[in-house]
């Protein structure tokens, strides 16, 4: 189930499509040619299951997009989907939910665009390809995931003669299966400046846009957002390459937001976060190669199967929370809450319902370590050390019940810290104590300044076992200094042991556990 550089190439070179896999040309790049339309942003694929998937692409105009693939790399049998026409009202994106895919298979696909205007005008195709992984009933095969958060995050953007935004090359060298994008995929409260000056007397020189020379309030700023991240090559590269599951957080909108809340910055002429927010989850929507509901198009919480071995429960801490406060209600309400009954009931069902192995919880904050901001917490932690008050009486209620109904083998992950560390939750050390032990291991930030460390919270006993930064270290350190993390989790078919590991961003293993399955 691995995806190899070389299996690309020949995919390309198959398609007529060598050319713009040289060393300066990102594989999911077309230049326009003319007159003819072109998929200027590269493709993506998303939301993938044993015989479905969403494809994502853009055009430069209004287009029909149609949609190829096949489980060979000549497209020889190649089977034609017509997707949507893409036009002004949704930036020109469209996304197509290819089914009656083959499961267990690597799939290849290319995105073509029509222009509407004139028929004749058909852009140069661009190509992609995934893995569907094996039916829930099927034989297990060897899973391998990646995970991490946090892009173009305090101004450090894509500064090319550095290599832009390298994690995501040194992701794809890992070769994983699936990709997990843990939230702040793009900074919509921070702009890009052309340079920064490094405390070496060096700068940092970035490529800029308009739509980042200032904060993010209209709606065509926020899709702006995720256009500057798809000018790297190494991103589009990526996206080419690997299919995501992919959760937002508060970035995508503005720091430490909540539903009720109002920003007081004058960087601001809007300071509802409701109504910001309206505007980011549009855009949002419309750049992530996410699928939507019938029944409620804006929902992001979704889990997504990956074969008998790995069920990925990906949800949202930012949607459906009460306000930030000093975190200490002594009874679950909607104030209270950081999921929402809803989601929360969603989850425990879910949970309850799931035949994998393994069952990883894709979180866009930790759970334990303590972050607070001017109204007080702004996740989980209140920093108390006592037993669950707050947003903790909604976890603590969520762990009894896995412990009630005997769901092994939960795992969390997580980012929005950043920077990386391995922690183990031990009931015995903790002063909320109905639950089973688990494991929440932390990533990122993938291409922005590394902080911390934070401070855990006794209430779920939580145990620091690795540490990638060092105690006491200055806060904003620059993707230049090379702290910048991702995590693997990889799990064997024949022994069903789960290894998670922490790398850095020259792919280095900086720490590695082997779970074993109950």
């Amino acid at each position: 189930m691995k995806i190899r550089r070389r299996t690309i190439l020949h995919a390309a070179a198959a398609t007529g499509l060598s050319r713009i896999l040289a060393a300066q040309e990102p594989p999911a790049v077309i230049r326009r040619e003319g007159t003819r339309p072109a998929a200027i942003r590269g493709v993506a694929s998303g939301d993938v299951g044993h015989d479905r998937a969403i494809i994502w692409s853009c055009a430069d105009r209004p287009s029909q997009m149609v949609v190829e693939w096949d489980t060979t790399d000549r497209f020889r049998d190649a089977k034609s989907v017509l997707g949507p026409a893409v036009i002004e009202a949704t930036d020109f994106t469209g996304k197509q939910d290819l089914r009656g895919l083959p499961a267990g298979e690597r799939i290849f696909y290319r995105v073509r665009f029509q222009d509407l205007r004139d028929l004749k005008a058909w852009s140069e195709p661009v190509v992609g390809m995934f893995v569907t992984p094996p039916r829930p009933d099927a034989a297990a095969r060897d899973v391998k995931i990646a995970f991490t958060g946090d892009v173009c995050g305090q101004g450090w953007g894509i500064d090319p003669a550095r290599g832009g935004l390298k994690m995501f090359e040194t992701m794809r060298a890992a070769e994983p299966d699936f990709f997990v994008h843990l939230g702040d995929t793009i900074y919509a409260d921070n702009p890009i400046p052309e340079e920064v000056k490094l405390e070496d007397g060096t700068l940092w020189k970035n490529i800029t846009s308009e739509s980042k020379s200032h904060v993010a309030q209209s709606l065509d700023d926020f899709r702006g957002c995720y256009r500057y991240n798809l000018l790297d090559q190494n991103v589009r590269r990526f996206n080419a390459a690997n299919s995501q599951l992919v959760l937002w957080d508060d970035h995508e909108t503005h720091n430490n937001w909540f539903p009720q809340g109002r920003y007081e910055d004058s960087r601001y002429k809007e300071q509802s976060s409701a109504y910001l927010a309206a505007n980011a989850r549009t855009a949002f929507l419309e750049y992530q190669p996410i699928r939507q509901f019938a029944t409620d198009r804006e929902r992001i919480y979704r889990s997504q199967r990956l074969g008998p071995l790995l069920e990925i429960f990906a949800w949202d801490m930012r949607s459906y929370r009460g306000p930030n406060t000093q975190n200490r209600q002594t009874q679950l309400n909607a104030e209270s809450s950081i999921l929402g009954s809803t989601q929360l009931a969603w989850l425990k069902s879910k949970l309850a319902a799931s035949t994998a192995t393994w069952k990883v919880i894709a979180s866009d904050m930790p759970l334990g370590l303590i972050v607070t901001d001017k109204h007080g917490s702004e996740a989980v932690a209140n920093g108390d050390n006592g037993p669950p008050l707050g947003r903790e009486l909604e976890i603590a209620d969520l762990l009894k019940f896995i412990r009630e109904k005997a769901i092994h083998n939960v795992v969390f992950i997580t980012a929005d810290v950043h920077y990386a560390a391995a922690h183990f939750y031990d009931p015995a050390a903790a002063k909320f104590t109905e639950f089973s032990p688990f494991w929440e291991f932390v990533a990122g930030p993938a291409h922005a300044g590394t902080f911390g460390p934070g401070k855990l919270d006794a209430t779920f006993g939580p145990q620091l076992k690795f540490l990638s930064i060092p105690p006491g270290m200055k806060g904003n350190r620059p993707p230049s200094e090379g702290l910048q993390f991702f995590g693997t989790l990889q799990i064997a078919a024949a022994s069903k042991t789960l290894t998670a590991k922490l790398h850095n961003i020259a792919g280095q293993e900086l720490y590695s556990v082997d779970l074993e399955p109950a």
